[in-house]
């Protein structure tokens, strides 16, 4: 246990110290057991003031379950040391493994800070995912007005004595088969989103990706493969490394290049897998998608995607 002195201690020895000259050192040494010591030493005098230095070594390792008395085992915890959990958002280069389809060891990949460690904002996800979402909406609804209904434009009945409603066309909004008044008409949904911000959404979903992880065996929601080579054309190839995976329900390929012909015929029967060049990686299928696996190659295209200057 620490040694401590209070300022009215340290008070009395100064008035003590200070009517006699001190020596260069004085050491004093107790034992507490076996293997545990502290040493008091060095009591000197600098600009008249008296300065006390404690100093404690140790010469074992003290666990709850030691039985030579050196230390009172209460006062250890049992408990085991948790590592603290890595801050998100720091810029921080990242190092994870980089395997392949056959849980082969690969070595390791840095991936860039200002890309898979940026912080995390809700609100650039929404916006990105409600740009992609108006952007790819057809827009091709449309109703016809009164002037495109088929139908003839003479008067129905007289203006006066039939008791009726006056009418001057069957074709209005009124009658069935009429037409459609202030109805869609084909536009274009799409909304003004800045490249940055777009990029920025980009690499948020990237960093959320990278951060977190559920699976016990899986550090990261984003794996790293040096190729995305299989052996053939199987389904039965890429569902058993599905299966092999904890707490994921749907999956996302990302290769560097166009898709191999292998890779695609394998995955176009399974619905919970899906495959996608580097190129058309984007917010709203990174969100779809438990785990997303990339290919060394897809990183490093993306990473060079993000470092590109936006044009003007």
């Amino acid at each position: 246990m620490a040694l401590s002195i209070s300022r009215r201690i340290l008070r009395s020895f100064t008035s003590l110290n200070s009517l006699r000259p001190l020596s260069a050192s004085n050491v004093k040494a107790n034992i507490l057991g076996d293997g545990v010591s502290w040493v008091e030493s060095s009591v000197f005098r600098k600009d008249e003031s008296l300065f006390l230095a404690c100093r404690r070594y140790s010469t074992s390792l003290l666990t709850p379950d030691s039985s030579d008395g050196s230390f009172p085992s209460d006062l250890l915890s049992k408990k085991r040391v948790s590592i603290p959990e890595r801050e998100i958002g720091l810029l921080q280069d990242l190092v994870i493994p980089v395997t392949n389809f056959n849980n082969e060891d690969k070595g390791f990949m840095c991936l860039a800070g200002d890309v898979f460690d940026v912080p995390i904002r809700k609100d650039i996800i929404h916006r990105v995912v409600r740009w992609q979402l108006a952007k790819r909406q057809q827009g091709t609804h449309s109703t016809k007005t009164i002037s495109e209904v088929s139908g003839t434009g003479r008067k129905p009945w007289n203006q006066k004595g039939t008791g009726r409603a006056r009418h001057g066309t069957l074709r209005g909004p009124q009658f069935r088969g009429g037409a459609t008044m202030h109805g869609p008409k084909p536009r274009s949904h799409a909304i003004k989103l800045n490249k940055k911000v777009r990029r920025l959404g980009l690499k948020i979903a990237l960093s959320a990706r990278a951060a977190e992880g559920k699976a016990s065996n899986i550090p990261f929601h984003l794996l790293v493969f040096e190729d995305l080579e299989i052996p053939s054309h199987k389904t039965k190839n890429v569902v058993n490394y599905f299966n092999q995976l904890e707490n994921t329900k749907k999956l996302l390929v990302v290769d560097g290049g166009p898709i191999s012909e292998k890779l695609k015929l394998a995955t176009q029967n399974v619905h919970y897998v899906n495959v996608l060049p580097s190129i058309g990686l984007n917010v709203y299928s990174i969100l779809l998608h438990d785990t997303l696996v990339m290919s060394r190659d897809a990183v490093n295209k993306i990473v060079e995607r993000m470092h590109t200057p936006i044009n003007r």
